[in-house]
């Protein structure tokens, strides 16, 4: 049997070949298999929209509330040695003063 990925959508694996497509006979799901290449790089990017990688230095642009607390992160605080996750919140951090924490790239400038 021929080396087929995994469907994206439902992770089945007996996908098979349709002409230059891909098919799932589970969830009923066509892709080419470029588009399955595509969909492994996911890029990041910050306010500026410089392309964000793990271990970079960011600059917080905008007061932001944090959750469960009555502190704030103020504007122009640095957060060093970021790493990039997938979600909502795609930066994990640690931040002195605050700890772990996470952060929407769109809040963040690279330095």
């Amino acid at each position: 049997m021929s080396n087929l990925p995994n469907c994206p959508k439902c992770n089945s694996e007996y996908t098979y070949e349709d002409g230059s497509l891909l098919v799932c006979p589970e969830c009923a799901y066509e892709w080419t298999v470029e588009e399955e290449s595509n969909e492994d790089v996911k890029v990041i990017k910050d306010a500026n929209g410089n392309v964000l990688t793990d271990g970079d230095t960011v600059t917080v642009i905008k007061d932001l509330k944090v959750k469960g607390s009555s502190s704030t992160l103020k504007q122009g605080t640095k957060v060093k040695n970021i790493r990039l996750v997938d979600g909502d919140h795609d930066i994990d951090c640690k931040i002195d003063g605050f700890g772990a924490m996470k952060l929407k790239s769109e809040f963040v400038k690279k330095v």
